[in-house]
């Protein structure tokens, strides 16, 4: 999907910021909701998802972490695009947003250009793909649709940013990825985030996996594959 019809809802307190990201994105084609809090942020997507969500960090009744947190926690939302919008710029802030299940996250002041950019981008790679079905590599099954993992059919409590690096991991069987063509092709290659965090998800995800942990591969001096080949790299 591109800009052009998709819907934006904005979650940002501050008039002039607000202003301007909607100008933006409405000259890009989108069609832009705005709202200043939490909770008029899930009545709108409960009422009408949107296919983006322009997060703000501090808002006047919550933080936006727990409007994060509560759209990962629902079903219906887990795959709902979110893009961090905050003055927040340290490396923890951006690991501890996208440690919540944002998807990409841009620091204020930021350069309109680079805010369609960004919007464009997440759009595209979150457009409904024509193959959606079921994923499976060994004893490991992958339903994009509900997302889920299960283990031997028993179903495995996932973080978001694991879900999405194993998805692209099991889409990809066999092939060698570097730390960061992981970061460009799972969380995008904007998200200004260190190689070393993806080391931290590749830990959290064998763990997550257990007994199946062996499918990711450290292939050394380059980067990660997952393998059914039962002997190390």
């Amino acid at each position: 999907m591109a800009a052009d019809h998709a819907t934006v809802l904005l979650v940002e307190d501050e008039i002039p910021i607000v202003e301007l990201v909607t100008f933006t994105l409405k000259d890009a084609g989108c069609r832009v909701t705005a709202v200043d809090t939490v909770q008029s942020a899930w009545d709108s997507i409960r009422h009408s998802r949107p296919n983006l969500v322009l997060l703000d960090w501090m808002l006047p009744d919550q933080s936006g972490l727990r409007l994060l947190s509560r759209l990962r926690a629902e079903r219906e939302y887990r795959d709902l695009p979110v893009i961090m919008l905050t003055a927040k710029s340290m490396e923890e802030d951006k690991i501890a947003g996208l440690d919540s299940g944002a998807d990409d996250y841009i620091t204020k002041p930021f350069s309109p250009r680079e805010l369609a950019a960004r919007v464009n981008a997440m759009l595209r790679r979150n457009a409904p793909e024509k193959a959606a079905g079921v994923i499976r590599v060994g004893p490991v099954t992958l339903d994009p649709l509900s997302v889920a993992v299960r283990l031997n059919e028993e179903k495995l409590e996932i973080g978001h940013s694991e879900f999405k690096l194993l998805k692209f991991l099991m889409s990809h069987p066999e092939r060698v990825y570097s730390r960061g063509q992981l970061i460009d092709k799972v969380w995008g290659d904007q998200v200004l985030i260190e190689e070393r965090t993806v080391d931290v998800h590749i830990l959290r995800l064998r763990k997550v996996l257990g007994n199946a942990g062996y499918l990711i591969k450290t292939v050394r001096s380059v980067g990660y594959k997952l393998s059914e080949e039962t002997s190390s790299v």
